[in-house]
């Protein structure tokens, strides 16, 4: 029989349709994705044509002599770092101006690789300079929220296949995020507990859903995932703020994403995906009832009318069963 069930951190229920639940097997990415070159000479990200994107605001610097990780502003920015950001009102509408800051993070100088396979070392310094960028970001008196997200293929939205994350502070708070908070204050009034804390401790004591652990960090496939294999990273040490992880945490938030990343790679054939820091503001560090972490969706299903009418999700993929499948996943050496 289907289940609805009820994700507290989110706020929506999930339709788990048993009945038309497939094998985890059957969301592998069917068409082989082409292979790339390690070197694009048209691709404005690639080593050499430095030049092509915008003036560069962080680097990270290879033992070669060469870069390892780069971060310039998106050429196609979403929002201008021109201007203040002023609230206009007439009548009824209100629109603010355009501000904002847009970059993008070059992941490796390697046009052929992706996070799933890069060395774990590498994955340190990309997410230390996710960390250096948030931290940038919010110091700008306008930023009022900044996101860091990640999309991979073409079915989660990339249009340059380089390796790439991108980062954006915006002036307001999005609705979405709003809606969480909302949610974790309700529980923490009602519990005096942090929501996310209590999450991962019934994840952890449950097991089913779990993919893997160290000391630091816990991936797991929600109670009430929205969709096929969705992912969640959590911190064990409670914070709200991303940009105070140290590097000794982010080395195991490294490991364990790592650890993921190649399990999707090897067991449903390198799906396109999308992931996003969640994280709240450095003044916000010190909430109790917030607690950042990424989300990762793979792109292995699409939504319709049911979801775009209700804001409900429909899951044909059990949750506990998809994170049985990524554990037993074979990782060649």
């Amino acid at each position: 029989m289907p289940e609805i069930r009820s994700n507290p951190i989110t706020g929506d229920w999930v339709i788990i349709a048993t009945e038309r639940a497939r094998r985890p097997e059957e969301f592998t990415q069917k068409a082989a994705k082409p292979a790339l070159p390690p070197l694009a000479p048209d691709c404005p990200f690639c080593p050499g044509n430095e030049s092509k994107t915008p003036a560069e605001q962080f680097r990270v610097d290879g033992t070669d002599g060469g870069w390892l990780v780069r971060a310039v502003p998106n050429r196609f920015a979403a929002l201008t770092p021109e201007g203040t950001g002023e609230r206009h009102t007439n009548g009824f509408r209100t629109h603010l101006d355009g501000v904002g800051l847009h970059e993008v993070i070059i992941e490796a100088p390697a046009h052929d690789a992706t996070m799933a396979r890069l060395p774990i070392p590498h994955l340190v310094q990309v997410l230390q300079v996710y960390r250096h960028r948030l931290r940038a970001f919010y110091k700008d008196r306008r930023i009022e929220h900044v996101i860091l997200f990640k999309n991979h293929g073409e079915a989660a939205g990339t249009s340059l296949v380089h390796p790439h994350s991108q980062i954006v502070g915006m002036p307001v708070l999005p609705s979405q995020l709003r809606a969480r908070l909302e949610e974790a204050m309700r529980h923490w009034g009602n519990a005096g507990e942090c929501l996310y804390c209590r999450t991962l401790h019934e994840e952890l004591r449950d097991g089913a859903r779990m993919i893997a652990e160290n000391s630091s960090f816990a991936a797991f496939v929600p109670y009430a995932a929205l969709s096929p294999f969705h992912i969640w990273f959590f911190p064990k040490h409670h914070s709200a703020y991303f940009g105070e992880a140290t590097d000794a945490q982010l080395a195991d938030l490294a490991g364990v994403l790592h650890d993921v990343l190649r399990r999707l790679d090897v067991g449903l054939a390198d799906p396109d995906y999308n992931f996003v820091i969640r994280s709240l503001s450095p003044q916000e560090s010190a909430l109790k009832y917030f607690h950042w972490y990424i989300s990762l969706v793979p792109r292995v299903t699409k939504s319709a009318g049911f979801e775009l009418g209700t804001g409900m999700f429909i899951n044909t993929a059990l949750p506990e069963r998809s994170a049985e499948f990524l554990r037993r996943v074979s990782l060649p050496a």
